[in-house]
């Protein structure tokens, strides 16, 4: 059996988000866990500390040993030990077969959507503490109040954050899936939005038992329309079974009223319309999984948010500070709504791009998404070790939102041009924005935390 206790698994990339959190479930579960990344991080410190033998570059040796080889999608077809894995006849795994594999140890639950999946994924498993349930657990980032991103569990149920990206989640059946949102994404993959959506769709299709979707987001509700399938909407409409009303936003929580076939009251450690909306549906899908509303009210009033998704960093300059991961069209529209909401009468941001591909892709799409922010400030773009033959750079973002939004623009190539550029700021709060390494700007800055 794959992933069975002692099997000899080696993951390339363990350091990433995606792989990291497998490398914690499968010692827990028994394996003998080794791993490569390319430099040493916090998380590899800690996956060490955790029990996996970690080789910093590579050991085509410790893959050539394994049983069973894992890579996470950034790894090239032509790395070293996938090479010798190949060569010595270990069982080779790929991200979107590991989790179809995982589907076969477990009954998933699953959250998915192009944004707010980490979120979600952490707020479900505080529901299921509050319940006593000890699931396993699989989440982009640590989970606050209950500890790392990967857990074994003792239920045979596994939280899964169901990533749709290079077609991660097309061998998965689950048991259970909230459907969060659809925006375009990974079009380098699926080739347009339509090919996305129809991915989400066969995803729904496979899922063996409910389904719930929030169907305020656009593209959440054609997947919905198109799945044929009985299902679970929710939303803020008169046509679903769950409707949420009455929501109120403060700068460092929210509450809001669910009302359905039972009636919840429901507060949030966090602000913003879309962590209601997250929170709305997993509300849902713990009581369709059979959670009692108790463990639901307290599971979600202890969401106090995930790493780096409106975090709270400090002041500076008489500014809250907050860094969030939007890196898409829609997430930085949300967070930046979500600071007007909070009652923020000047909003400020830095935006760093990610990735070639969705820069390309995406281009004048980002250009409204700026629209609650009196001061922008774009710089090039994290390429995440994507190939740029055509040498685009953030202008590619900065141009149409220029455009746009004119002089409240301005283009910083450069992390150590941010700090010049925000010298001036007249704001009373900042957003520090993207998926790369843009959070290093507020190390820059001393801040306090008052």
């Amino acid at each position: 059996m794959i992933f069975a206790t002692g099997s000899r698994v080696h993951i390339i990339g363990v350091g990433g988000a995606g792989m990291s959190g497998v490398a914690r479930l499968l010692v827990e579960r028994g394996c003998r866990v080794s791993g490569s990344d390319a430099v040493a991080t916090t998380t590899t410190e800690s996956l060490a500390a955790a029990g996996v033998d970690i080789t910093i570059g590579f050991d085509v040796e410790r893959a050539g040993a394994a049983e069973v080889v894992l890579w996470s999608p950034a790894v090239a077809e032509t790395h070293p030990e996938l090479l010798r894995a190949r060569e010595t006849g270990a069982e080779l795994i790929d991200r979107a077969h590991v989790l179809s594999a995982l589907g076969e140890l477990y009954e998933v639950i699953g959250l998915t959507g192009t944004h707010g999946k980490t979120s979600a994924t952490s707020m479900l498993a505080l529901v299921f503490a509050a319940a006593s349930l000890d699931a396993g657990r699989l989440v982009g980032a640590e989970v606050r109040g209950l500890g790392f991103n990967g857990h074994a569990g003792t239920t045979g149920q596994l939280l899964l954050e169901t990533d749709e990206s290079y077609g991660t989640f097309t061998e998965l059946c689950p048991q259970a899936l909230g459907l969060l949102n659809v925006e375009a994404d990974h079009l380098d993959f699926y080739g347009s939005l339509a090919g996305l959506e129809e991915a989400f769709v066969q995803l729904v299709r496979r899922v063996r038992g409910p389904v719930v979707v929030w169907t305020d987001d656009a593209g959440a509700r054609r997947v919905a329309d198109a799945a044929d399938r009985v299902l679970v909407r929710v939303g803020t409409t008169d046509d679903t079974q769950w409707r949420v009303e009455n929501i109120v936003l403060g700068r460092r929580g929210s509450s809001f009223d669910l009302r359905g076939p039972q009636n919840l009251a429901l507060q949030l450690g966090v602000t913003g319309q879309h962590n209601v909306a997250n929170a709305a549906t997993v509300a849902v899908l713990a009581l369709s999984v059979g959670l009692a509303p108790a463990a639901v009210v307290r599971g979600l009033s202890e969401f106090h948010g995930a790493p780096r998704r409106f975090e709270f960093r400090g002041r500076w300059q008489n500014m809250d500070v907050y860094e969030d991961y939007a890196h898409l069209p829609g997430e930085i529209s949300a967070t930046l709504r979500a600071a007007r909401d909070a009652g923020y009468e000047r909003v400020a941001c830095v935006f760093q791009p990610h990735r070639i591909t969705r820069t390309l892709a995406i281009g004048d799409g980002f250009a409204s998404a700026f629209d609650d922010a009196d001061v922008i400030v774009i710089t090039d773009i994290y390429t995440a070790g994507e190939a740029n033959p055509d040498h685009i750079d953030g202008r590619r973002v900065f141009d149409p939102v220029h455009a746009r939004r004119g002089d409240r623009a301005s283009y910083a190539p450069r992390l150590a041009d941010v700090k010049a550029a925000l010298a001036t700021l007249d704001a009373d709060v900042l957003f520090v924005l993207g998926a790369g390494d843009i959070g290093l700007v507020i190390a820059e800055l001393g801040m306090r935390r008052d």
